[in-house]
C-alpha cells in the first residue's frame, strides 16, 4: 500500500486500509463521485450524516464539511454544491457520531524516530494544547500514563455526570498507533482528530496520513 503511495497525504481509500490493517477503529464512510451514490450510500449509512469534500486538505475553511444532513433531498443538493468546490475529486459520506472529541497522532522526528501523540481533540487541541508525547514503539503502561495525566483526564474519565470515555479502548488505539508508524516508517505524520470517545467505543472520525520515503 504505502510502497506504491508517492509522496504527500494518502488518499481516503488509502487511509481506509491502513486503519484497518492496524485494527483502528473508524467511523463507517463513503466516497462517492455522483449525487446518486451520495443518496444511496447517505441511507445506507443512516441518517443524520456528514458530507466532507475529498481533496482540499483545510475542508472547514472552504466550506467543505457540512453537518447533520438528514434527507436525500439535502444530500443531493449539499453533493451538487460541495462538488463544485476546487481542488475537490469527490464527497466522503459518514454517520454523524457523537461522544468527547480524542486525538491521537504522530510525527517524524528526524534523529529520535516518530513521537506519538495523545489529547483531547478539536478545539481542545487548537486552544488548550493539552498534548502528551512518546517515543515509538510504546507500551501498553507508557500509552495508559500518557492518557492518565494530560490535563483534561477528568473530561476523559466523566466530569460532573458526563458520560466518560472507554479509556482501555483509547489505550488501545494510541498503542495501534504506534506500532504502524513503527512498521512503516515512511509514514512523516499521521493525525486522527478528531476520534469520537463515549464508554462503549472509540471511532476515528477524521484521519491524514503524510508519507515522506
Amino acid at each position: 500500500m504505502i510502497d506504491n503511495s508517492s509522496n504527500g497525504y494518502l488518499s481516503p481509500d488509502a487511509v481506509q486500509i491502513l486503519l484497518d490493517a492496524a485494527g483502528i477503529p473508524r467511523a463507517g464512510e463513503a466516497i462517492v463521485k455522483s449525487k446518486e451514490d451520495a443518496v444511496k450510500f447517505a441511507e445506507k449509512l443512516g441518517y443524520p450524516v456528514v458530507m466532507k469534500v475529498v481533496g482540499p486538505v483545510h475542508k472547514s475553511d472552504v466550506g467543505g464539511v457540512v453537518l447533520n444532513v438528514k434527507e436525500a433531498t439535502a444530500v443531493s443538493n449539499e453533493f451538487e454544491k460541495m462538488i463544485k468546490i476546487k481542488d475537490t475529486t469527490a464527497i466522503l459520506i459518514q454517520p454523524m457520531l457523537s461522544g468527547i472529541e480524542l486525538f491521537a497522532g504522530a510525527k517524524k522526528e528526524e534523529k529520535f524516530g516518530h513521537m506519538v501523540l495523545c489529547g483531547l481533540g478539536g478545539i481542545f487541541i487548537e486552544v488548550l494544547k493539552d498534548v502528551n508525547a512518546g517515543l515509538a514503539p510504546l507500551t501498553k503502561e507508557e500509552a495508559s500514563r500518557m492518557i492518565s495525566t494530560l490535563k483534561g483526564y477528568g473530561i476523559i474519565k466523566g466530569a460532573r455526570g458526563q458520560e466518560g470515555v472507554n479509556v482501555e479502548i483509547f489505550t488501545d488505539i494510541v498503542v495501534r498507533l504506534s506500532a504502524l508508524v513503527t512498521v512503516a516508517p515512511e509514514i512523516f505524520e499521521m493525525d486522527l482528530n478528531p476520534l469520537l470517545g463515549k464508554k462503549d467505543k472509540v471511532v476515528a472520525v477524521d484521519a491524514r496520513i503524510r508519507i515522506e520515503k
